[in-house]
């Protein structure tokens, strides 16, 4: 093949040396030039798909607001399709949700009487309370978080229990469950009578301090009726108000296309049917302290709970 089909018919094997030997000399002075400027649109390239994906899943904005913490709500509704998580349970006629939703309301309890509600809990966690940043306190069982575990409170503390709550409070406690229970069938067009209080129901006391143990990780997102079988509706009584008292903390309904969020208020009571359709997390307490407590409803009278009373 002639030289002239590669180019290169005009120079003599000396000057295509040369030139050759130059080409290569150019190419290696830009090849470190280029070498950096890949890495910097690396590095660059990286750090923006960081902040995109921060972006898209932490932006508040991203997220809608169902219940701001500054509105006073009488009672905001919004139904979801149910779930057939129900149909794996026996089904009880006339309660057994076959409309689902989720509510909040800011009508049934006062703020006085949630300060009195958050003064029970907090006289019972003074007693214990997790190493991590999640403490429970169940009245009925006499449950507490006690380090890593749990001790019962009425076997451990004896008399001493006596000494921190009264009978006005539990008198308290069971009159604020019956309002609740009433709402919650009122909403969801079934009679009050045909719900039971079921277990769990349970003060929660929440704080910034790293997890110890699962327990402390509340923030996973999850289904109260898979959890929690009896459950076949979940309502939660605020006790401390979202900003003010504790930042983060949020109560978030996760959806297909964009999740809701309630921001706690002192009085707040959100409650919701507890099958997949309200798959739901609470955000990780940045700040402060977080009170509220869950009151959770059964159709099944086989697991119906009695409301505390002082031993």
């Amino acid at each position: 093949m002639a030289d002239s089909e590669l180019g290169f018919g005009w120079i003599n094997d000396k000057q295509f040396l040369s030139y050759s030997f130059s080409v290569q000399k150019n190419r290696l002075k830009r090849e470190p030039r280029w070498t950096w400027l890949r890495i910097m649109l690396l590095v660059l390239g990286s750090i923006c798909g960081a902040w995109l994906f921060d972006y898209l899943y932490n932006n508040n904005d991203l997220m809608e607001v169902f219940a701001r913490q500054t509105e006073i709500l009488d009672g905001k509704v919004v139904e979801v399709q149910c779930s057939e998580d129900y149909d794996s349970y026996q089904r009880f006629a006339g309660c057994t949700p076959v409309k689902c939703g989720r509510a909040v309301t800011d009508s049934v309890v006062n703020r006085e009487e949630a300060e009195k509600m958050l003064s029970i809990a907090r006289r019972g966690l003074s007693l214990g309370g997790s190493d991590g940043g999640a403490s429970i306190l169940d009245l009925h069982s006499g449950a507490l978080s006690m380090g890593k575990q749990f001790v019962n409170i009425y076997r451990y503390f004896g008399e001493k229990v006596k000494e921190l709550f009264t009978a006005e409070d539990f008198r308290l406690y069971s009159e604020l469950r019956w309002r609740i229970q009433q709402r919650v069938a009122d909403t969801f067009g079934i009679d009050p009578n045909v719900l039971h209080l079921t277990k769990p129901t349970f003060f929660s006391r929440m704080n910034s301090t790293e997890a110890k143990t699962m327990h402390d990780e509340y923030w996973h997102p999850h289904i109260d009726k898979v959890t929690y079988g009896s459950f076949d509706y979940t309502s939660l009584l605020y006790l401390s108000d979202y900003k003010a008292d504790f930042g983060g903390g949020r109560f978030v309904f996760v959806d297909e296309h964009v999740n809701s969020t309630v921001e706690p208020r002192k009085g707040r009571i959100s409650f919701f049917t507890s099958g997949s359709e309200n798959l739901h997390y609470v955000e990780k307490v940045e700040r402060g302290t977080r009170y509220a407590i869950t009151v959770s409803f059964t159709c099944d009278p086989a697991h119906a709970v009695d409301d505390p009373t002082l031993p």
